[in-house]
């Protein structure tokens, strides 16, 4: 056992540089897994700073200064965030408050419907059956009301959060876009002056990195909009509400898209029934996301690189069990993240040694 473990350690922790990779990403990984909620402002101003980078490196391509390019992308991004907390916002919280107070009656206009089935299908379904079942969805809903009760008391202190994190992550936004340069030389001054496989993985991982997040980003956007503008052309009831929804099921490939599709065919069902404006709904809908997974998907992330659709639903899974919604997003650039430190780690081998 000891002769194993010591030709595992003379060939693959053999490299200085290797070890201190190693004990940065066990280091990186105990400090987001012990300390995420503390440093959560942080992460978020760090991501969003990465996003806008790109059209800050854009405008300074074009011959804008860099000082003035950072106000200018900043004044942008407080401008998008005003808009969408007073703006948009607002209209997410009347849409949902009235959906709640729409279920009742959608729960018994369901309950009439399956309470007819024992008489249209009395060889397949029985009424003792039907009698089970909305006595576990009664006690099931009188559940979920509760926890939706518990979880709007509990939501207080949070809300208070929220405000201060308005306030604190667009200033965050602003001195990382400002001060980047500064603040990668200190942290570079705490790595070894010879790290040539770090630096192949951060260059790797700096183009991936910014290929996903601001596709991603953009994608949301697109297919929001796109959803949206849809919905509300057909007149469906929730546009803006089920569009967000749909929007953010960008995040979490194949699952978000089958798991969003319930409540948009659940509510156009209530609204128009089995009508032809129904199934034209459904259609459209069914277009926008051909459309994103066969043209917005391939436009927005051609240098990603491909990983295969098990090893991503593996890796939504497991980093979204570990970190929730940031996992889940960030769960295939982190993926990709230890494919590149896998495939750049060094391996000594007999040949190697002499």
């Amino acid at each position: 056992m000891i002769k194993v473990l010591k030709a595992i350690a003379e060939k693959y922790f053999s490299d200085e540089e290797a070890i201190i990779l190693l004990l940065m990403l066990v280091l990186a990984t105990l400090v987001v897994v012990v300390l995420g909620g503390i440093l959560a402002p942080i992460i978020a101003a760090v991501i969003i700073a990465f996003i806008l980078q790109g059209l800050v490196t854009r405008l300074v391509s074009f011959g804008l200064p860099v000082k003035l390019a950072v106000v200018v992308v900043f004044l942008l991004f407080v401008g998008l965030l005003m808009g969408f907390t007073l703006g948009l916002l607002p209209l997410l919280w009347t849409q949902l408050t009235s959906l709640v107070s729409e279920l009742p009656r959608m729960f018994s206009a369901t309950q009439d419907a399956i309470q007819r089935l024992p008489f249209q299908y009395p060889h397949l379904i029985s009424v003792q059956t039907i009698n089970d079942l909305f006595t576990q969805l009664t006690s099931e809903v009188g559940h979920m009301t509760q926890r939706v009760l518990s979880f709007s008391l509990r939501s207080i202190p949070n809300l208070v959060a929220w405000l201060i994190y308005l306030v604190l992550v667009p200033i965050l936004v602003f001195f990382l876009l400002k001060d980047k340069v500064v603040i990668l030389n200190g942290l570079a001054r705490l790595l070894p002056r010879e790290r040539p496989m770090m630096q192949r993985i951060w260059q790797e991982m700096n183009l991936q990195f910014a290929n996903y997040v601001r596709g991603k980003a953009l994608e949301l956007v697109v297919v929001g909009g796109a959803t949206y503008i849809a919905f509300k052309a057909m007149g469906l009831h929730y546009s803006a509400l089920l569009s967000m929804l749909v929007g953010l099921s960008v995040v979490i490939p194949y699952i978000g898209v089958a798991v969003v599709t319930i409540p948009v065919a659940m509510i156009a069902l209530f609204q128009f029934g089995l009508s032809s404006h129904f199934i034209w709904l459904m259609v459209i809908y069914a277009v926008i996301q051909a459309i994103d997974g066969n043209v917005f998907v391939p436009l927005f992330f051609s240098e990603v690189n491909n990983l295969h659709p098990v090893l991503i639903i593996l890796a939504v899974l497991f980093f979204g069990g570990i970190w929730g919604i940031w996992g889940v997003f960030f769960a295939i650039p982190l993926a990709t993240l230890l494919k590149a430190v896998l495939s750049a780690w060094p391996v000594h081998t007999a040949e190697n040694s002499s």
